[in-house]
């Protein structure tokens, strides 16, 4: 239903420039819902917000960090992007006030978080992401199954496909990158990226031993930028030039389709997932007003058009409401 309705850094003035990942692409053609409203800005923000969790969110915690210092220049907003394992145990010692997530939260950390607290934590979905498989620009091949996508990743093969798939060949490659052993990329256990591709992709088997686990997104996309032979995983806000995303079928009798906004929202798209932020708050009882603006302005029209910007999916207005709501 809601598909169809669809480094730590101190952000200060001037710091954000490099940081910022070069990927905004194409996807700024995705349309913002006409219902959401600009930001307002109100009086009496100030202090300090520390941000820990997931890199997949790192560039977008960033743009809306700076959007909301032009808000109100007095805040001060931290950024740490690791991965999404290190947001609940942040929120737990209090060492943040936002815990970014590319997933939900397991059991066992909802579970350490409701014995120190008594209460679960909140959790506002903020972003629609696609994730997409990779590989070099130069590469030729037209789609891939899951089934073929598990037998490339996977010692199992969960998804039954007859034999690993180890050469470009085994995908129906043809010419010099034919005999070439396949490079994997990927992204290592603290990335909630890692976990959501190992449970849809995988069906929760190993990967093999031989992918090369990155730190980051960025590195991902980098990787097989400079390998023609690679082929990896990130979410769609890292596309770069240097990079295709490849088009996925769930079986061999279904038709290859492409990671776009309209795919994601009619559900022909067959990995996709909301990108949430965790916070801290007690049951009936407001946020903090900071949090809360700064909740707000990525609920806003300005902090939606971010998410464009980054190339990742906007809310629809309903959505956003339902979010809102939760604040209080």
């Amino acid at each position: 239903m809601i598909v169809r309705r669809i480094a730590s850094s101190l952000i200060g003035i001037g710091l954000i420039g490099s940081f910022i990942c070069s990927t905004a692409f194409a996807q700024r053609v995705v349309p913002i819902d006409p219902s959401l409203k600009p930001y307002t800005r109100i009086s009496g923000i100030s202090g300090n917000l520390g941000s820990i969790g997931s890199d997949t969110l790192n560039n977008l915690m960033t743009l809306w960090a700076e959007g909301f210092r032009k808000q109100y220049p007095a805040v001060k907003i931290q950024i740490e992007g690791k991965g999404s394992s290190t947001a609940p145990p942040a929120l737990i010692n209090g060492t943040a006030h936002l815990g970014p997530m590319s997933r939900k939260m397991k059991g066992t950390e909802l579970d350490r978080f409701e014995d120190r607290f008594g209460y679960p934590p909140a959790v506002f979905r903020v972003a629609v992401d696609a994730l997409v498989v990779y590989v070099n620009k130069d590469n030729p091949i037209p789609g891939i199954t899951l089934a073929e996508l598990d037998a490339v990743f996977s010692k199992q093969r969960r998804r039954k496909h007859a034999t690993p798939i180890t050469k470009w060949k085994d995908v129906k490659i043809k010419g010099p990158l034919a005999q070439s052993t396949i490079g994997l990329y990927g992204r290592n256990a603290a990335s909630g990226t890692y976990g959501f591709f190992k449970k849809l992709v995988l069906k929760n088997g190993d990967f093999k031993d031989v992918v090369k686990e990155q730190p980051g997104s960025a590195s991902v996309v980098q990787g097989i930028t400079k390998d023609i032979t690679g082929i990896g995983y990130s979410g769609i806000g890292y596309k770069t030039s240097g990079v295709r995303g490849v088009p996925l079928a769930v079986s061999e009798s279904k038709p290859f389709v492409k990671a776009n906004y309209a795919n994601v929202m009619n559900g022909s798209y067959p990995i996709w997932r909301h990108l949430y932020i965790y916070v801290n708050k007690a049951p009936n009882t407001p946020v903090s007003p900071l949090i809360a603006q700064f909740l707000t302005y990525l609920y806003s029209k300005d902090g939606q058009q971010i998410v464009v910007k980054d190339g990742y999916f906007p809310l629809s207005a309903p959505d956003v409401q339902e979010e809102l709501n939760k604040l209080h």
